[in-house]
């Protein structure tokens, strides 16, 4: 089974440390989308987005950048500082059901505005024609009700947008529930765009059961959390792993916990970065409950190593 996988940006986790560890130790992911940047009116790019996305930090994969902000003039600018650093496609955030994201009018609470929203992609989507720049956008269905997708999928079929990664629920359902399968298949009959499905696909047979209930392949699929709780899972699904392969996922901590020492301090900051993603983890190591739990309330490295280890000896 080949197919094309994007690893999904999660705020906080798939920073440049992760993307290269992740990579380097697994890949099968054919574009990573970093987590995304706000650029504002003073500065388009702040010094910590910039390192996070310098090419330099993030060779031999394909990194998509992604804008979150409801103002095309700083959409623009920030395009433009991202073009001038060699990228040649970036991400609208229409998807981010955060209650301080929305507030203000961005990610998913920018697509209620729909006025506004035309707008706005009529200004990037010139700004792309001329500066040869790609944009895809990632979506929800709506905010208040799944129905307003209808109208959506109108106004984002009247802009050259390069993929449509469509997340088929909305705001309220943040990650809870299944997803509205119903309005994905809307989008896969109705939209001008390549789709792209994201959402619920942990399992190799959740993959199998999403394609079969929407009457073909996913592909290409963009996958999430389910990638940060199984790192193994892209390799599953193109056929090339037949199971969690643990010497793998020990490789992937080390490189990954090592490379947070060496930019952040103290302890405490490193460990709240790990126990992060041992909230996704854990999954993977069922009857070590009460280590994970002791893990997760480590503060000092000898005490996480001591814990980590002893978990990964299994």
């Amino acid at each position: 089974m080949i197919m094309k996988i994007y690893f999904a940006p999660l705020e906080g986790i798939t920073g440049y440390i992760f993307r290269n560890a992740y990579n380097d130790i697994y890949g099968h992911v054919d574009k990573c989308f970093a987590p995304f940047i706000s650029p504002s009116e003073k500065c388009p790019v702040t010094p910590r987005e910039r390192k996070d996305l310098e090419p330099e930090n993030n060779s031999g994969m394909h990194l998509v950048p992604q804008i979150l902000t409801c103002k095309s003039n700083h959409f623009i600018e920030g395009a433009k500082e991202l073009c001038a650093m060699g990228y040649k496609e970036v991400n609208l955030n229409l998807g981010c059901p955060s209650g301080t994201v929305c507030a203000k009018g961005k990610g998913a609470g920018f697509l209620p505005e729909t006025l506004e929203l035309q707008r706005f992609l009529d200004d990037i989507y010139s700004y792309s024609e001329s500066d040869g720049m790609k944009i895809s956008i990632k979506t929800r269905l709506g905010y208040f009700n799944p129905d307003e997708f209808y109208d959506l999928i109108d106004i984002f079929n009247a802009f050259p947008v390069s993929e449509l990664i469509v997340h088929p629920r909305i705001r309220s359902d943040f990650y809870r529930g299944e997803p509205r399968k119903e309005y994905f298949a809307y989008a896969l009959e109705h939209s001008k765009h390549p789709i792209v499905y994201n959402g619920n696909i942990f399992t190799c047979k959740d993959y199998e059961d999403y394609s079969k209930s929407f009457g073909c392949t996913l592909d290409p699929i963009m996958l999430g959390r389910g990638l940060i709780s199984d790192p193994s899972l892209a390799g599953k699904l193109k056929g090339a792993e037949s199971e969690t392969d643990f010497v793998k996922f020990r490789n992937l901590h080390d490189t990954i916990y090592h490379g947070y020492q060496k930019v952040m301090s103290p302890d405490i900051n490193v460990l709240y970065k790990m126990r992060e993603l041992w909230s996704y983890w854990q999954s993977l190591f069922d009857g070590k409950e009460k280590d994970i739990k002791k893990l997760l309330k480590a503060k000092k490295y000898s005490e996480y190593e001591e814990i980590v280890y002893r978990i990964l000896q299994t």
